[in-house]
């Protein structure tokens, strides 16, 4: 994975979790905040941290924000600064502006004036929660669009010992086997011949309603 630079805007609780990945994937990170604290309890993750005000554009253009490869506005409870210092990075020729949203009528108003992409974090998450606990056979799920995901289910019993092939997976049920976890690993050298057994479960893409009605979510 290439090092990108990237200028972090907000660390609550979601910002602060987004820095930390960044950290750990090998990113250069630039933490700004108004909060003192925030700032000074990430010195350890973070290539920098900075203490500002982002609705500034004085502040802003110190930063020299068309010199990252990513920029994130992760200010949470304040869409109005949220809102201001999207349009401002854009304005200033930041090349990439990732926003968060909490509902769509902000995602709007965030698109129109300057970001590039949209997280929903409460939302997603909300999502996340709901499929995984609702449902006795799934595990974990990864939202692709609004009609496909990709599912990490148990294999169903009537499965059990048989073949990739014997089962017809893809003609029969109309979704995509991606891979096997056996024993906490990912196996993606899969083939027709490949045996499905207790203890596995499967990475299936497909769409919703169709992995609904099969695995009964």
């Amino acid at each position: 994975m290439k090092k990108k630079s990237v200028l972090l805007i907000g660390l609550g609780r979601f910002g602060r979790h987004v820095a930390l990945k960044l950290n750990e994937l090998g990113h250069e990170v630039m933490a700004v905040d108004r909060n003192e604290e925030r700032v000074n309890d990430l010195l350890f993750a973070v290539t920098d941290g900075v203490i500002g005000d982002s609705t500034g554009e004085e502040f802003l253009r110190s930063l020299d924000v068309e010199n990252y490869d990513l920029c994130f506005v992760t200010i949470g409870n304040d869409f109005q600064s949220s809102l201001e210092t999207t349009c401002l990075l854009k304005e200033l020729g930041a090349k990439f502006v990732v926003s968060r949203a909490e509902r769509d009528g902000q995602a709007k108003l965030l698109l129109r004036n300057g970001a590039d992409k949209i997280v929903y974090p409460e939302k997603q998450m909300a999502y996340w929660t709901a499929m995984r606990y609702s449902a006795e056979h799934i595990l974990d799920y990864i939202e692709v669009d609004g009609s496909f995901g990709i599912f990490e289910v148990l294999i169903p019993e009537d499965w059990l010992g048989k073949s990739i092939g014997e089962i017809d997976i893809r003609k029969k049920y109309h979704f995509n086997l991606l891979a096997i976890r056996r024993e906490g690993k990912i196996d993606v050298a899969i083939s027709p011949d490949t045996v499905l057994r207790a203890g596995e479960t499967m990475l299936v893409l497909g769409e919703y309603d169709r992995v609904q009605k099969y695995f009964k979510l």
